[in-house]
């Protein structure tokens, strides 16, 4: 592990660490599922108690347990909140904060769905910030029925 950064990196990282966040949820909410198996392709991603691993197998995890709308997306708009970043050196840290997802489908009027916490950890590998790992935790459920596959879909083993 590398020696803690000062101040100023320390920013620098914290930076780095919501970028993530936010191109995350961005890539969510356009549809742009190649985009977050990129993201996630070295990262463990933990959807409640399932476990996947690989871009490929994570961009087969989203396209299968997310329902896409006749624009291709969605039809969500994720909010990241009270996010908590600590960076243990300068090349790893970690976050955790909350999100509320909202959405609204030609059945379905503008609410939120789900609400619940990201806990993430970062890598700095060949000079790029990277999700280590990411676990998606939900708390409090809406209604659901739009936004995710009626049958989840496991990734392919």
């Amino acid at each position: 592990m590398s020696a803690t950064p000062d101040a100023v990196a320390r920013l620098i990282i914290e930076s780095e660490v919501r970028r993530l966040l936010a191109q995350y949820t961005h890539n969510l909410d356009f549809g742009n599922v190649d985009a977050n198996a990129e993201l996630l392709a070295d990262a463990q991603f933990k959807v409640v108690d399932e476990y996947i691993t690989g871009k490929e197998k994570i961009e087969q995890f989203l396209r299968n347990n997310l329902q896409y709308h006749s624009d291709s997306t969605p039809r969500t708009w994720h909010s990241v909140s009270n996010v908590l970043i600590e960076v243990q050196s300068s090349t790893e840290a970690s976050s955790v904060c909350y999100f509320t997802v909202h959405q609204h489908t030609d059945g379905l009027p503008l609410q939120p769905i789900v609400t619940g916490r990201y806990i993430d950890t970062f890598v700095l590998r060949d000079g790029k910030w990277r999700f280590a790992s990411r676990a998606v935790d939900p708390r409090l459920f809406g209604d659901i029925s739009h936004h995710v596959a009626s049958t989840p879909a496991p990734a392919a083993a």
